[in-house]
């Protein structure tokens, strides 16, 4: 990789700096400079295409309007034979539904519509190529010693888990690693720059979101400087997560400080959109042994520096120990697969002699979670649910969960177990509020408790149960999450992260207010009508 001087790096520095007090200087642009950023954004050149090819198709159906009646017939075939697809296919019952739907309404381009858009997971060679992730989590086994049924303290229901996750994810469960709760974005921000600080060998950051302002300039003059000294920086952003917060061509710019970059899934301009599976991970990897991941990305407002919804409220967690060469793996596995290349592991190892640096913490487990109808995320959050004996806490920005998982929650209430959940106050898409506002009902009747955060919005994935489990990551209660999204998450059991989750959760509970059934059946026919049509169409949001 091209090093730049260390010359070249301080005026790289302070041009950066300079760009981050302009911005924070800069008075609100008028209509007229915003009306200009909007028609020269490659969203619009993408839809003009796209509208183009629309265009085309709907030409070719009139020039053969005049073979209506086979065209039709045909149609409908087709829309049959989708059916028949769509209820034969290993996808969740509720993707099911929301497709069957629509194409025996509008038989005419349900198929059509189905073919273009109703992809849901990864093709078959990129699954292949992301397999790769099962070597390089495996190998994680010559840094470890395997865990053994006495660092789970006997727990049958806890190794059922964590076998459950290594089975899934290739992810293996680890003992040597620290864990520190990050109960909001103002504290991650600050252990995510001394950490960076520290590092001598190598930086992984991927995130969905990456967005010029105070927190990535300032992460960005750390990685600048880091780069000019020798380490091996990278960054991978997904392309449809940044397409509105980082300028075109600024993976080259990067290049330019000496930091490698790449872009996953590059958006295209077809008709035939398979943008469903995004990269929404949010790791940032130092040297092997250090390693953040949560709800977080880096943009102002996860840092209350750019007041959008209220005030902001998340979470992650820091690992130090055995337990960050998975999220290394994970990183390693993506950026290979993003690049098309495949790399020796031997540079990135970290050394068996980091072991004795690192203090026993209960059991720590990174996992992924990929699209799919198995997900990882989902089982894990099952699990979890379904072997809670006296309280289970959840802090999530959606709820749109399916009838299993609602099914799930309310047996949990029903048996006594102390369930409660946190969401937003203040919306960030008013149609996911509704949705999740659409599932309280069901959920109320059985007993559990439901918080909304009034200060804000609420972005932290955290459940924390009976004391012993907590699971800190960046999937959402929602079935794009759950199931088209690349996703990643911690499993912690006897950690001293949990704790933290749970005293975490009893505070912010204490700034919410509770949702009272009378309150969520209160309705008029109109809002529940809107809200079943919703709750069908989810899974195609």
């Amino acid at each position: 990789m091209n090093r730049p001087t260390k010359e070249a790096a301080k005026q790289h520095l302070t041009a950066a700096r300079d760009a981050a007090k302009e911005r924070l200087q800069r008075p609100k642009e008028n209509i007229f400079k915003r009306i200009a950023i909007i028609l020269s954004h490659r969203l619009l050149l993408t839809l003009l295409l796209i509208g183009l090819q629309v265009a085309a198709v709907v030409a070719a159906i009139l020039i053969w309007s005049q073979y209506f009646v086979r065209f039709y017939f045909i149609c409908i075939g087709a829309s049959l034979l989708a059916v028949l697809y769509i209820l034969n296919k290993r996808s969740h019952p509720d993707y099911k539904i929301a497709w069957i739907l629509p194409i025996l309404s509008f038989p005419l381009f349900g198929g059509m519509l189905y073919l273009l858009f109703g992809g849901n997971s990864p093709t078959k060679r990129s699954l292949r190529r992301m397999e790769g992730l099962e070597n390089l989590s495996n190998s994680a086994l010559s840094i470890t010693e395997p865990l053994t049924e006495d660092m789970l303290e006997g727990n049958l229901e806890a190794e059922n888990q964590s076998r459950y996750i290594y089975k899934t994810s290739s992810c293996p469960p680890y003992a040597y690693t620290e864990t520190e709760y990050l109960g909001d974005g103002e504290r991650y921000y600050k252990r995510l720059l001394e950490e960076l600080e520290k590092a001598e060998h190598y930086i992984f950051l991927q995130y969905f979101i990456i967005k010029e302002g105070v927190m990535w300039d300032t992460i960005l003059d750390i990685l600048i400087r880091k780069a000019a000294q020798g380490v091996d920086v990278r960054v991978l952003y997904d392309d449809v997560g940044c397409m509105f917060t980082l300028p075109r061509g600024y993976a080259r710019r990067l290049k330019k400080y000496g930091i490698e970059c790449a872009v996953f899934n590059p958006f295209v301009p077809v008709v035939s959109l398979r943008l469903n599976n995004r990269d929404h991970r949010k790791i940032c990897v130092i040297d092997g042994h250090t390693g953040f991941t949560g709800g977080l990305n880096l943009s102002d407002e996860y840092i209350n520096q750019w007041k959008r919804f209220g005030h902001w409220k998340d979470s992650g967690i820091l690992l130090h120990g055995e337990a960050v060469w998975s999220l290394t793996a994970v990183f390693l596995a993506c950026w290979d697969y993003t690049r098309g290349i495949e790399e020796n592991l031997d540079a990135y190892l970290p050394r068996r002699h980091h072991a004795p640096e690192f203090q026993v913490d209960g059991v720590v487990q990174p996992y992924t979670s990929n699209p799919g109808s198995e997900s990882t995320g989902a089982g894990v959050y099952m699990h979890l649910i379904n072997r809670a004996k006296k309280y289970l806490y959840i802090t999530t920005p959606y709820l749109v969960i399916d009838n299993a998982m609602t099914r799930a929650l309310c047996d949990a209430a029903q048996s006594g177990v102390d369930v409660r959940i946190i969401t937003p106050h203040i919306p960030d898409k008013r149609y996911v509020f509704e949705l999740t506002r659409a599932h309280y009902v069901p959920l109320l009747e059985a007993g559990v408790k439901i918080y909304e955060y009034t200060p804000g919005f609420i972005h932290a994935k955290n459940f924390a149960v009976d004391d012993e489990y907590g699971v800190v990551g960046t999937v959402n209660l929602d079935y794009r999450s759950l199931y088209l999204h690349y996703e990643c998450g911690v499993w912690m059991y006897r950690s001293a992260a949990v704790k933290d989750i749970r005293d975490d959760f009893l505070d912010t509970q204490q700034q919410c207010q509770q949702v009272a059934l009378e309150e969520a059946t209160r309705l008029g026919w109109l809002k529940r009508l809107y809200r079943s049509v919703l709750r069908v169409l989810a899974p195609l949001m």
